[in-house]
């Protein structure tokens, strides 16, 4: 059964209102991924292959249970069939020791107990209605809901995508440090903000 973890939001439009979702990541969900992925706003800034190759090798680990992470279906329920809108990642940012040393140049000691999320919105007529913030505000109440030790949550954010590090603000996020982090798009520069909301500013 599909593990539907559920917080409340308020709806925008008809097309994005419904409460925001989360469910695991299947292979049975790559075909769809995989055309989220080639969209050109999206390939933009997840800058990844999406044959059948790439995905199994970035995504199957975390299906499997054999690498840490997470990787969540987001879907709008309005309470009939929920409906499939983008991709939520999370990891414990400790699980990674690459982004811990790329982090901490920029904020100084990264806490073990921080968390990471990165999203994506898989098609553009779900784009531009608000559904980012909810998504994200969503997915921060959820995280501090199941995982008790987690104190704050990092989010670094290429500069130059100011949809995304705007979404971040608008779902109570604040930026904290600026600096280079290496992009994962080469035709980026790698200047990055990095905002952060904490369990404190969530009671």
């Amino acid at each position: 059964m599909p593990d539907h973890r559920q917080v409340s939001a308020s709806p925008r439009d008809d097309r994005s209102a419904g409460a925001i979702t989360f469910r695991r990541l299947t292979r049975d969900d790559f075909p769809m991924l995989a055309r989220w992925l080639a969209d050109e706003r999206v390939h933009r800034w997840w800058f990844q292959d999406h044959d059948d190759a790439a995905l199994e090798k970035d995504f199957g680990p975390q299906i499997d249970g054999t690498e840490p992470g997470e990787d969540l279906v987001v879907e709008v329920d309005d309470g009939a069939t929920p409906r499939p809108v983008g991709l939520l990642q999370r990891s414990r940012i400790h699980d990674f020791p690459e982004d811990v040393a790329a982090l901490e140049p920029v904020v100084g000691a990264v806490p073990p107990t921080a968390w990471c999320l990165d999203h994506l919105i898989g098609d553009e007529a779900d784009r531009g209605r608000g559904l980012g913030p909810r998504i994200l505000a969503t997915a921060v109440d959820d995280t501090f809901a199941r995982f008790p030790e987690a104190t704050e949550i990092l989010v670094p954010v290429v500069a130059a995508n100011r949809a995304s590090w705007r979404a971040l603000e608008k779902a109570g996020f604040a930026i904290v440090a600026t600096g280079d982090i290496p992009p994962d798009n080469p035709v980026d520069e790698p200047r990055h903000h990095v905002l952060r909301r904490t369990r404190t500013e969530n009671c």
